[in-house]
């Protein structure tokens, strides 16, 4: 890439895209307009932010097969192209997980494959809109290092990530072999207020989930190894310093979190910005929007300003949702560049008006034309049916009640761990099956659902179902820890008390993937009782207890009894931080894709009929209490049949509301 910038001449349609998305942002994004003419040596500089767009290149639903406005790097290229065209200087930038996430991706890396040479089609979209830089998130791995290689050979930007080794860690940070570059230094030629020209250094540096070795531990085991963020943060930024770097952004695939730092932390976006020497974050992971109120109440986040402890954050939503955005004003002093202000916001592609989707952002065509291939050839891989159910699979209300959309999944499992069990040393255990809804709203909004008709089922709806490219394990656990594993799993409940104003339910931060339902056992949850574990599984009330009635086979669970659960290799290797879900219990280890046992029980069966065995439930709710549910507005026709559930008028975020009246 060349050392200056891009020229890049205004579009109406664009720089209107972008006015429309600033109106609809509200928040610190409000303060973004183009830049005032003001003096010499006063530099105006853009950095915009993409991130977790999870190879949503494209406008479309491949799930549902169907246009989706909500989606889209093709979208944020028109808001990239609006906000080039209103400054003089822009940076752009991606936070990571961009390659897996879509039916797409999965065609890509296992259906047609990447090999040494070709462009993946979400770099190819990359390339094209003309990035400086990028990170790597965690789904990065997912598909194995020579893929990942593959991808980033394919760049026109370079990647940075200063916490991924190759190789074992060295004596201190310094010392590793970086699996990428830890930082960069650009170079660019930057226009004054005045229209004087100077040299800016950026230096660039990135950062993935240490997780990341346990999420993917089959796939990097031995091959890379991480760092805690903060730890490599405080080493590699005060050489940039040194080597020259005028201003300092972090490219940090982590999310943003209150608790208090442990090491290795997953969301360590707060901690990062108190590493000195950081002008600017990029933050993502968390699929959430930063400035937002989300954030509200967590000390040192101010989302008025867009700060974190002072530093300017940007957190871009995910699967092309918000475009981030920070304006920072630089004077030269003494031969150097200082910030001495900033504005801060996350553009979105479209609002939410009278229950309605209305774009705010149209795709752009170039982007929508490079991928056409990739595109197409993907309609005609998901539509390939495999086989056929006799009942509709949704997941409206797999939160409050069992769903056959789970149980299909359930019933490939056990299909699968009994075969593969048998006449081995752990054949004669009890056999359950965990499973979780991994499409039931939350932080991916009101379309976040699994919803799949009866009559044929395609890739698409396996796909739909089974979004995660994970692969099929097998744990050993206690009856002890099988409890554990549920008390975590019932965390995304709020805690419910008698009488009094409404309670909403479901903890929107909790990711529904952690809401796993174990197959096999049956039990009550009890959301009168606090927590045992907090957000990120780690103990919170140790005496609190929310499983009730825990019983195999009619006899109840006892703590020595021991049980075989078939799972997915994210849970078995730690991922959630679940009790017993660790690699060492790991009993089976298979090669096979969860998604591709669902597929081939489809096959073999030829039709089915899950059936929801309701072998758990929510226990009675306390007296008075007004229990608030959400769920999709598409749920509203199937929850007439539900006489536990009243409507209430629409809420936030274009979810529908119901009243629930009993567990």
């Amino acid at each position: 890439m060349s050392d200056t910038f891009f020229a890049h001449s205004p579009d109406r349609r664009a720089v209107l895209a972008q006015g429309a998305a600033l109106a609809a942002a509200g928040l610190a994004s409000a303060s973004l307009p183009a830049f005032a003419q003001t003096g010499a040596g006063m530099v105006k500089l853009r950095l915009l932010e993409t991130t977790d767009i999870h190879v949503n290149i494209v406008n479309y639903d491949y799930y549902r097969d169907a246009p989706d406005e909500t989606v889209g790097l093709a979208k944020l290229a028109t808001l990239v192209d609006a906000a080039r065209a209103s400054a003089k200087n822009t940076l752009l930038f991606d936070n990571g997980d961009f390659n897996q996430g879509n039916p797409v991706g999965d065609y890509v890396a296992l259906e047609k494959g990447l090999k040494a040479g070709e462009v993946h089609p979400v770099i190819r979209a990359m390339n094209l809109m003309g990035y400086d830089a990028g990170t790597l998130g965690n789904h990065e791995f997912n598909y194995g290092l020579d893929f990942l290689n593959n991808c980033m050979a394919g760049a026109a930007f370079p990647f940075v990530c200063a916490n991924l080794a190759n190789g074992a860690l060295g004596a201190a940070p310094r010392a590793d072999k970086g699996f990428v570059k830890p930082y960069m230094i650009l170079d660019r030629e930057v226009t004054d207020e005045a229209g004087g020209k100077h040299k800016l250094r950026v230096g660039v540096i990135g950062f993935t989930p240490p997780q990341i070795m346990m999420w993917d531990e089959a796939n990097l085991r031995g091959k890379v190894e991480t760092r805690d963020i903060i730890e490599a943060a405080a080493a590699w930024v005060p050489e940039m310093r040194e080597a020259g770097a005028d201003i300092i952004v972090a490219l940090a695939h982590t999310g943003i979190s209150g608790a208090a730092r442990a090491g290795k932390d997953e969301n360590a976006g707060l901690y990062l910005s108190q590493v000195p020497g950081i002008d600017v974050i990029f933050t993502g992971h968390q699929h959430q929007v930063f400035p937002g109120p989300t954030f509200a109440t967590i000390p040192g986040a101010d989302i008025a300003k867009g700060t974190l402890n002072g530093v300017p954050t940007v957190m871009g939503g995910f699967w092309g949702s918000h475009l981030g955005q920070v304006d920072l004003t630089l004077q030269k002093d003494g031969g150097k560049f200082r910030v001495v202000s900033h504005t801060v916001g996350a553009l979105p592609i479209f609002k939410r008006e009278a229950g309605k989707v209305m774009p705010l952002a149209e795709a752009k065509p170039s982007i929508v034309a490079a991928v056409k291939p990739e595109h197409d050839a993907t309609l005609a891989y998901v539509r390939k049916p495999v086989g056929r159910t006799s009942v509709r699979l949704e997941t409206y209300f797999a939160l409050i009640s069992d769903s056959p959309a789970l149980q299909i999944i359930s019933d490939a499992q056990l299909w699968y761990g009994k075969k593969a069990l048998a006449g081995g040393a752990h054949a004669g255990l009890p056999l359950l099956s965990a499973v979780a809804p991994f499409k039931a709203g939350g932080r991916g909004g009101p379309n976040a659902y699994t919803d799949v008709a009866a009559g044929e089922i395609a890739i698409r709806n396996v796909a739909d179902i089974y979004v995660f490219p994970n692969t099929l394990k097998v744990v050993k656990i206690t009856g002890a820890e099988l409890k554990d594993w549920l008390e975590r799993s019932a965390g995304v409940f709020n805690q419910i008390k008698a009488g009094g104003e409404e309670q909403v339910l479901i903890n929107p931060a909790f990711p529904a993937y952690n809401f796993d339902v174990i197959d096999g056992v049956t039990y009550q949850i009890d959301v009168s009782q606090p927590s045992k574990f907090d957000g990120d599984g780690k103990p919170l009330n140790p005496e609190a207890s929310r499983i009730v009635g825990l019983s195999h086979q009619g006899k109840p669970v006892a703590p020595a009894d021991v049980f075989a659960v078939v799972s997915n290799n994210y849970r078995a290797s730690g991922g959630g931080a679940f009790a017993g879900a660790v690699a060492r219990n790991i009993i089976l280890d298979a090669p096979d894709y969860s998604r591709d046992i669902v597929s081939a029980y489809l096959a073999q069966a030829g039709a089915v009929t899950p059936v929801a065995d309701n072998n758990w439930r929510l226990a009675p709710l306390p007296a008075g209490a007004i229990v608030v549910f959400e769920t999709s507005p598409l749920a509203r026709e199937l929850a007439a049949a539900r006489p536990a559930l009243t409507p209430l008028p629409e809420g936030a975020g274009g979810f529908a509301r119901f009243r629930l009246t009993s567990g």
